[in-house]
Order: C-alpha cells, then structure tokens, then sequence
C-alpha cells in the first residue's frame, strides 16, 4: 500500500506542477527502493524521517545517531544523491531533545523540520519560532523549518493554529486552511508547510485496534482527504524544502536565533 499511494502522491504532484519533500523512512526504503528512486527520479527532494520511526526523546542520543546514520546511508546509496534535510518522527525534537540538533549538525544535515510551535500532549516547542531560521548550537548552525502555524489573537492572548496539515487538515475545511496558508505568505511574507502521509489518501486501508483517541487521529475523514488535498494543491505553488530554504538564505531572510 505504501508503494501504490506513493505513486499516487507522485501522479497528483505531476498534475499539478508541483515538487515536494519526501521524508522518507529507511525501513521502508530498505524495503521499496524502487519508490525512493522514483521519488528522486520525478524531481522530487528525498529527506530523512529516521529508520524505525522512533521518538527521538525515547531513545536518547546514542541510538538516535545510530538510527539517523542508518537511515541517511541508506538513502543515499538507493537516490545517489547527498541526503541532508531530517523530520523526526511525531515532531519528537522538543525542549528535553534538542541534543538531536547537535548530533543533525555533527552527521551533516543542512535543514530539519521537526519543530512544531504548538502545545500538545506528545510533541511541541510553545514559544519557538514560527517562521523559517537558523538555530545556532555550540557545534555550528542547521537551518530550521518549523510546521506551519498562523497566530491568532483572542483578546489579550495569542494562539498558534497549526494549519500545516496531516491530521490537522482532515480535521479543518480545506478552503480555510487555503485561506490561512494564504494569509501567513502573505501577511507575513514567509513560506509555508503542507504535510501529509501516503496512508492519509487510503481510505480503504485496514483498521487496526487502538484507542479511542488514537483511531480519532488516525481515521478521522480519509475519505475526504485527497479532495481537500487537491483544492490546496490548485491554490498555491509548493517546491522542495531545500530550494526554499535556499531561496530565503540567498534573500538574507534566515535570522539566527539560539534554542
């Protein structure tokens, strides 16, 4: 199945003129180097999402190395092409793991994507940046891409609506998460993120038993989600996360901030 809605991500991509990043598990490259090479071979960015999809702040450092290491040598030899942007699985770069950014740094990754400004029970740095930067650390800098939110005001408070997509876009009309997208480009003239699993355009997938909470978030409206996803993909343009960051570092748009 992830094979299949792969390539169907791939066709939808090429209709709409569109280049992405695909944040790719080495488990399953390991296991379907075929769709990796196509990912790479249709113009698109292969990036890092780990080999084992572990949180980052379960494992530690030692094994996080060794898991980034695998993954991104991995990668390599099936695209022949340098891997060097990283998402960690569930956003799990958070205030107790920002040790990642040390060892991301150290093994040679340029960009991660990791770090989602919001609160929430398993993931998220409230406070941290919004907009694109370079976090610098004792051993050198990597660039950041944080998940897209738009910052709303409620009286004298404020609040980050993440509006990047996954489970967010499931949950929320697609005219208004275009309309928010929008909004932060232009209001705030800085790219945004829009994400998305290949599982979350196969709404006849198996259902596995879990949680209450777990199935809400993994189930909730599959069955709506490439048709949301079309009205985005028609309402802005997208590229790899690499040649916007690029982009912004040519412009002198990255300021450097220290987390």
């Amino acid at each position: 199945r992830v094979e299949r809605n792969t390539e169907r991500i791939l066709d939808l991509f090429d209709e709409f003129g569109h280049k992405a990043t695909f944040f790719t598990l080495g488990w399953i490259a390991e296991r379907a180097p075929r769709i990796v090479r196509a990912i790479s071979e249709r113009g698109h960015e292969v990036a890092s999402h780990g080999y084992h999809h572990q949180l980052v702040y379960d494992i530690g450092p030692k094994a996080f190395r060794a898991d980034l290491t695998r993954s991104k040598k991995l990668l390599e030899d099936i695209t022949g092409a340098p891997v060097v942007g990283y998402r960690a699985p569930s956003y799990s770069i958070v205030r107790d793991s920002l040790w990642a950014l040390d060892i991301l740094i150290e093994e040679g990754f340029r960009f991660d994507s990791s770090i989602f400004p919001i609160h929430h029970d398993r993931y998220g740095i409230p406070g941290a940046p919004r907009l694109p930067y370079v976090v610098e650390r004792a051993g050198g800098s990597i660039e950041e891409f944080p998940l897209t939110t738009r910052l709303l005001r409620l009286g004298s408070k404020t609040l980050n609506l993440p509006i990047a997509g996954g489970g967010y876009m499931r949950l929320l009309p697609a005219r208004f998460l275009l309309s928010q997208l929008r909004a932060v480009r232009r209001l705030e003239t800085s790219p945004t993120v829009l994400y998305f699993h290949p599982w979350e355009i196969d709404p006849d997938q198996p259902r596995i038993k879990a949680g209450l909470k777990s199935r809400f978030r993994h189930y909730l409206n599959l069955r709506r989600m490439e048709a949301k996803l079309r009205t985005i993909l028609a309402g802005l343009d997208f590229a790899p996360m690499g040649a916007v960051l690029d982009g912004l570092r040519n412009e002198g748009n990255l300021r450097k901030l220290s987390l």
